[in-house]
């Protein structure tokens, strides 16, 4: 293929590792790649909460803050394709856009990181403590978990939050995607603490069948506009099919569930008989009654068929 591809991202740390990622890999298969820095309304207003940005005269509806920009510029014809963390991707997307791609999923669990190594340690022991988030998936079953425990909002690329925490002596901790922090190289797996700008941060990784992650944590995919075979084809080459079968699952749910940026809900999916089966776990929180119960549900199906467990978790949540 003697066309270099357009790739567009956002501009973050994390962002640019993941789309260096990305070029790498199609490097590999002699596909030359420029990449293109494209900044979203979630960057250009980080002093927004993440709920903010659906109110207003005109929202940005769903997790579009993080993609829209990079969309119209595929609709232009200025990028070939999108490079996301695709648990920033809408789980709808508009006619003419697809996800074709995802590289090889990180470790989905999430990372308390505090100051004090106990925190995180037992989750249902933080009565009275403060949390920071951004996500609400994460308020709610620390909620659950714990219901003494006060979470506040936080915005801000990782290396931002982390400073935040070590800046407030009124935060004992802080919650990130461990597939962000160990992509930037502040994290190493195995690590109890470890040394950021001078300060010795402790970080505790959660057990994802404990504290579910978010639908697509830890992958990286492109997107492109359908009508581009080019991209497409090249794509196809780097495209990791285990991963791109555990989140069609997990997105599937979602569509179903019509849900959406603010809807709490975590999803957990693993292969069992060496591949040839996969299973899902879902827990599902009220977004509109903060002391209902989560609604829980697992299944197992066929590997070459994650749809049917998104259907079949659905037919579980209704008969509840």
């Amino acid at each position: 293929m003697s066309k270099v591809l357009v790739l567009g991202t956002r501009g973050s740390d994390l962002a640019l590792a993941q789309a260096h990622m990305t070029r790498d890999q199609l490097a590999s298969h002699g596909i030359e790649v420029r990449i293109e820095v494209i900044k979203t309304i979630g960057d250009k207003r980080p002093d927004l909460k993440l709920t903010e940005f659906a109110q207003g005269d005109s929202p940005v509806v769903d997790k579009g803050i993080f993609t829209k920009e990079l969309e119209e510029a595929l609709l232009a014809g200025t990028i070939d394709f999108a490079v996301h963390s695709l648990k920033d991707v809408p789980t709808e997307l508009a006619d003419g856009f697809e996800i074709c791609t995802t590289l090889p999923r990180a470790e989905i669990a999430d990372v308390m990181l505090s100051k004090d190594p106990e925190i995180g340690r037992d989750l249902k022991a933080l009565g009275g403590k403060t949390i920071a988030t951004s996500s609400v998936r994460r308020a709610r079953q620390l909620q659950w978990l714990c219901p003494e425990v006060n979470v506040v909002d936080i915005r801000g690329n990782v290396p931002t939050r982390i400073r935040k925490l070590i800046d407030n002596p009124d935060w004992d901790g802080i919650l990130l995607a461990r597939a962000g922090i160990e992509r930037l190289g502040i994290f190493t797996p195995g690590q109890s603490t470890f040394e950021f700008e001078g300060a010795t941060v402790s970080a505790t990784e959660l057990e994802a069948d404990v504290f579910l992650p978010a639908a697509g944590q830890g992958a990286i995919a492109m997107e492109i506009r359908s009508e581009n075979t080019a991209a497409r084809e090249a794509l196809a080459l780097i495209n990791h099919e285990p991963t791109f079968r555990r989140v069609s699952a997990e997105r599937a749910f979602l569509a179903l569930l019509q849900a959406g940026c603010q809807t709490p809900v975590g999803a957990h999916t693993w292969f069992e008989d060496d591949g040839e089966t996969l299973a899902m776990a879902i827990r599902v929180f009220d977004e509109d009654d903060p002391d209902a119960a989560p609604v829980v549900g697992e299944t197992r199906g066929p590997a070459e068929s994650p749809e049917m467990l998104a259907d079949d978790l659905m037919n579980l949540m209704n008969r509840n």
